[in-house]
């Protein structure tokens, strides 16, 4: 079967959906569902769709996540608890995805700012939706281990926050040197579309 590099594309939007169903299955089986609420988690549900879909917009904020999400991941998980199969590939994969993805699409110099208010939203729905005890997306309580630094919840939550924004943007910024959006040569090529129709 030859298929067209965008139907290629589009299909490679398969593998972040299994990694997100292979967490769902996962947390499902230890009863604990609203660790899927995880940036890393939704990243890849987000990364499906945008692939799906053909949204640059949503691929870039889905990859912006990638590399401060595994740095998160291995320090806290792996280092703490050892990593799992489908939290492997969840990181690893989704990252190695996006990588592919982008490649193609490209990044643009703004995108953070979109990763940055889904962070926000997610945030919040996690402080409503998810348990307290699973701290996702540390919506609820301080990180174990930054007690004596932060005394209380929302001093935590402001230095998260700015650094989040920073980590977002220097993220955004690395993605942008190795793969920038050439405007020129896209706005070439939809008036060749317009012109070809």
């Amino acid at each position: 079967m030859n298929l067209s590099a965008r139907t290629k594309l589009r299909l490679m939007g398969v593998l972040p959906l299994i990694f997100f169903l292979a967490q769902a299955v996962h947390y499902w089986r230890i009863n604990q569902l609203g660790h899927l609420m995880w940036m890393c988690n939704l990243g890849n549900l987000l990364l499906a769709l945008g692939l799906f879909l053909e949204k640059p917009i949503v691929v870039r904020l889905a990859a912006i996540w990638t590399i401060p999400g595994l740095l998160i991941w291995f320090l806290y998980v792996v280092l703490v608890w050892t990593g799992f199969l489908t939290s492997f590939f969840a990181h690893v994969g989704g990252l190695i995805v996006a990588m592919i993805a982008l490649s193609r699409y490209g990044m643009d110099r703004i995108s953070w700012r979109w990763a940055f208010g889904w962070y926000l939203v997610v945030q919040l729905l996690s402080r409503f939706v998810t348990a307290p005890e699973l701290n996702v997306n540390l919506a609820h309580a301080v990180q174990p281990g930054w007690e004596h630094t932060f005394h209380s919840y929302w001093s935590f939550w402001l230095v998260l926050t700015i650094c989040t924004a920073v980590g977002l943007w220097l993220s955004s910024l690395l993605l942008w040197r190795i793969w920038p959006v050439n405007h020129l040569n896209h706005g070439a090529a939809v008036t060749r579309m317009r012109f070809d129709q």
